[in-house]
C-alpha cells in the first residue's frame, strides 16, 4: 500500500546488509506472541521488514526524532501489514515512556490484547549518550513482564578493547562528532542491565563487527 499522504520514507544502507541476520536472530529469541516494541527506528525499515514476517507478534516502532516518526509512518503505510503499528515518538530518558504515560486508545486497547513482551534497540546506544543506555534498561525493566526479552545490537568493545580497526575507527569518528557517544563496552552494559534485572542470555557475533546481545527478564 503507497502512501497517499505523500513519500517521507527515509532510507539507510546499513539496513539493507543487517535487516536478515537480525531477523535469524529474532525469529529464534523473541517471545511466540504479544508486542515488540522497537526503540529509536530511525527510519523505519527494519520495522517495515520485520513486522510482517514475525506474525503473530505486532511490531511497534518509536523514535524521539519527529522526522523519523515521519519516516517510519510513512513506511508503514507503504508496508501496509496489519502489524505493523502506527509509531510513537518516545525518548528513553524520560523516567515514564509515552506507551506507559498517554498512548493513544487504540493502542491502549491493542496493548491490552497483546502486551509488549520484548524490546528491540539497533545501533542507538553508541549514537547516544551512555544516559540513553540507562533509559533504555530501565525501561526494560518497567515494561518488560517476566520471560520477556531485551535484544541489543551494534559494535562493542570487550574487555576495553575493540574488536577490529575499522571499529576503532568508528569510535573516533563518533566521539569526534559528540563526546558524548562510542562505542560501549560490553560488560559494562551487561553490568547495568543485571542492575534492572535483566539477565544476560546470549551474544551472537553479526556481520561488520557487529554483535547481538540478548537479555531476559
Amino acid at each position: 500500500m503507497r502512501d497517499n499522504l505523500g513519500d517521507r520514507r527515509q532510507f539507510a544502507t546499513a539496513t539493507q546488509r543487517n535487516r536478515e541476520p537480525i531477523f535469524q536472530v529474532l525469529t529464534r529469541v523473541l517471545p511466540p506472541d504479544g508486542t515488540v516494541l522497537e526503540v529509536a527506528s530511525g527510519t523505519g525499515e527494519h520495522g517495515a521488514f520485520f513486522a510482517p514476517r514475525l506474525a503473530p507478534r505486532f511490531w511497534l516502532p518509536s523514535d524521539p526524532n519527529p522526522l523519523a516518526v515521519e519516516s517510519i509512518e510513512s513506511w508503514r503505510r507503504y508496508t501496509g501489514s496489519d502489524r505493523l503499528l502506527e509509531p510513537l515518538g518516545l525518548d528513553v530518558r524520560e523516567p515514564q515512556w509515552t506507551v506507559e504515560r498517554t498512548p493513544p486508545p487504540q493502542l491502549q486497547e491493542r496493548l491490552q490484547e497483546q502486551p509488549i513482551r520484548a524490546l528491540v534497540c539497533i545501533n542507538m546506544i553508541h549514537i547516544s549518550p551512555w544516559e540513553a543506555c540507562l533509559g533504555l534498561l530501565a525501561g526494560a525493566e518497567r515494561l518488560l513482564p517476566p520471560g520477556g526479552v531485551l535484544y541489543l545490537y551494534g559494535p562493542y568493545k570487550e574487555g576495553g578493547r575493540h574488536t577490529s580497526p575499522s571499529n576503532e575507527g568508528f569510535d573516533l569518528m563518533l566521539r569526534d562528532r559528540d563526546s558524548s557517544w562510542g562505542i560501549r563496552d560490553q560488560e559494562a552494559v551487561i553490568a547495568a542491565a543485571a542492575e534492572r534485572g535483566l539477565r544476560f542470555q546470549e551474544m551472537v557475533e553479526m556481520p561488520a563487527n557487529n554483535r547481538s546481545l540478548v537479555f531476559g527478564r
